[in-house]
């Protein structure tokens, strides 16, 4: 595996019953890069990401991320993996509608068995770096649906993953906040390092990616650009 390369993955495969989604993905994805990979509903896209990012498995094939074998790995080391080295942000945002803003962005933190202290802090600060220094005790009903994305954002960042998948990220904001989102995850990539693999039906801020994958039929058709 390169030095450069943070996710690397031969030959992986998935069905579903009769159904193949997958059809022997090989993929290489570089530190700090970000990656959006577009293609029409049933190509594969969210199925790929699940497995990229530890949510579901694959039935064959290798995965490497960050220089570990994932296929080797237990449920219960998996499990902290992708607590303590994957982000993840997703559509519908996902936050417990009961607990605010900082409360929100903590939980993984807290799941990691850090320190109350040292959680809160970070999750603040990274409200604020967001712009949401003035949110931290509303709850998600309180908040623009640009503002839960970014509260996701914050959430997905509260560990230092190096890894971050985003599935459809923009689906659920207007072109503002879509293009806002988008101009986010550069600035984070070039503060922090952090790497992004989008998964996304919007070819306009797909093209403003560092590269742009296309499925077709479980296939990845241009992983050589």
């Amino acid at each position: 595996m390169s030095s450069s390369s943070i996710i690397q993955c031969k030959q992986i495969t998935k069905s579903y019953g009769r159904l193949k989604i997958l059809k022997g993905i090989d993929l290489d994805i570089a530190n700090r890069e970000i990656v959006s990979i577009v293609g029409k509903s049933g190509a594969g896209k969210s199925t790929l990401l699940h497995i990229l990012g530890t949510l579901d498995k694959m039935d064959s094939g290798q995965l490497i991320i960050d220089q570990h074998p994932i296929e080797r790995l237990s449920d219960n080391e998996l499990a902290d993996f992708r607590n303590r080295h994957i982000g993840f942000i997703f559509q519908f945002h996902y936050l417990l509608q009961e607990f605010s803003a900082i409360e929100n962005v903590a939980i993984p933190g807290f799941i990691a068995n850090k320190k109350t202290s040292v959680v809160e802090k970070r999750a603040k600060e990274l409200l604020e770096l967001l712009g949401l220094g003035d949110r931290l005790e509303h709850k998600p009903n309180e908040l623009s649906g640009g503002e839960q994305q970014r509260v996701a954002v914050a959430r997905a960042l509260i560990n230092q993953p190096k890894v971050i998948f985003a599935d459809e990220p923009t689906g659920n904001l207007d072109s503002q906040n879509s293009e806002e989102l988008y101009r986010l995850f550069f600035d984070l990539r070039d503060s922090f390092g952090h790497c992004f693999v989008i998964v996304t039906h919007n070819e306009h801020f797909a093209s403003l990616s560092d590269r742009v994958l296309q499925m077709e039929d479980g296939k990845v058709l241009n992983k050589d650009e």
